[in-house]
C-alpha cells in the first residue's frame, strides 16, 4: 500500500471521533481527571474574581459617576465569564461557584446528571481558593494593599432579598438549559444573566459564596465587608434551594 493510500481503520477514525458526543460547555466531562478538573475551577474562579475586583477598580479610577462604574464592572464581568465559560466549560462544566457544585451533587443523588461527593469535595475548596486568589491578584495589578477587608457594608434586609432571586435565577438557568438539552448555549446564556442581574438585583447580583468571600478580602468598589458575607452566602444557599425546587416545578424530577 503506498503512502497515499490509507487503510480502513485510518479513514474511520476521524468519522468515528466527529460523531462522538463532545461535552458541551456547563456540563462536566467524566473522561477528564480530577486533579485537572479542580484546576479549571480553581483558575476560572480566580480570573472570575480579578475581573470583577480589577474592573471595579479600573471604574473608579476613570470616573466619579457610580453609574459608569455599575456599568463598565457589570459589562466586564459579562464578557469575562462567558469567555471562562466557553473557555473551561468542556475541562470542569464551569461550575466557579459553591452553588452551582452543591446543586449538581444534589441532583446527581436524586436521578440526574451531576457531581459525585468526591467531586464536590474537590471543587468548593478550589473555588474558594481560587477566589482569593483572584482577589488578591487584582489588588496587586493595580497597587493596592494585597490583603485588605473590605468595608462596604451589605447587610440589609433588601440586599439579602436581592441575592436569593439572584441566585434562584442563576440555578433555574443552568438546570433549564440542561433538561432542555441546550447547554451549548451556557456561555452567552449565563453571562448574559448575570449581566442583567447587576441591574435588576438590589445586591448586585453576587449569587456565589466563594465569589462573595473573594471580595471581602479587597476594599475597592466591588467588595463586600466581612461581617456581611454570612448573611449572603445563606440567602445564596435558600436561592440555590428556590431554584432547584423551580427547575422541578417547570421542567419536572430528573428522569421524569
Amino acid at each position: 500500500m503506498s503512502a497515499t493510500e490509507a487503510s480502513p481503520e485510518t479513514t474511520a477514525g476521524p468519522a468515528i471521533a466527529a460523531t462522538e458526543p463532545q461535552p458541551a460547555p456547563g456540563a462536566t466531562p467524566p473522561r477528564v481527571p480530577l486533579g485537572r478538573r479542580a484546576a479549571a475551577e480553581f483558575v476560572g474562579t480566580a480570573a472570575l474574581v480579578a475581573v470583577v475586583i480589577g474592573s471595579g477598580i479600573q471604574a473608579t479610577e476613570l470616573t466619579q459617576d457610580v453609574g459608569v462604574q455599575l456599568l463598565a464592572n457589570s459589562l466586564a464581568t459579562v464578557f469575562g465569564l462567558g469567555v471562562l465559560i466557553l473557555l473551561l466549560g468542556p475541562v470542569s462544566g464551569a461550575h466557579f461557584n459553591p452553588v452551582v457544585t452543591l446543586a449538581e451533587w444534589w441532583t446527581a443523588r436524586h436521578g440526574g446528571g451531576g457531581v459525585t461527593a468526591r467531586e464536590t469535595l474537590a471543587y468548593i475548596p478550589a473555588q474558594i481558593a481560587g477566589a482569593i486568589a483572584g482577589a488578591v491578584l487584582a489588588d496587586a495589578m493595580f497597587g493596592q494593599q494585597l490583603v485588605k477587608w473590605s468595608t462596604h457594608d451589605r447587610s440589609a434586609g433588601h440586599l439579602l432579598l436581592g441575592e436569593i432571586v439572584a441566585t434562584a435565577g442563576l440555578i433555574l438557568l443552568i438546570f433549564g438549559l440542561a433538561r432542555t438539552d441546550n447547554l451549548r448555549f451556557a456561555p452567552v446564556a449565563v453571562a448574559s444573566y448575570i449581566g442583567a442581574a447587576y441591574w435588576f438585583t438590589s445586591s448586585t447580583s453576587f449569587a456565589n459564596p466563594a465569589v462573595t468571600i473573594g471580595r471581602a478580602f479587597s476594599d475597592t468598589f466591588a467588595g463586600i465587608a466581612p461581617a456581611s458575607v454570612p448573611g449572603f452566602i445563606g440567602m445564596q444557599v435558600v436561592g440555590g434551594v428556590v431554584g432547584l425546587a423551580l427547575v422541578a416545578l417547570i421542567f419536572g424530577r430528573p428522569g421524569k
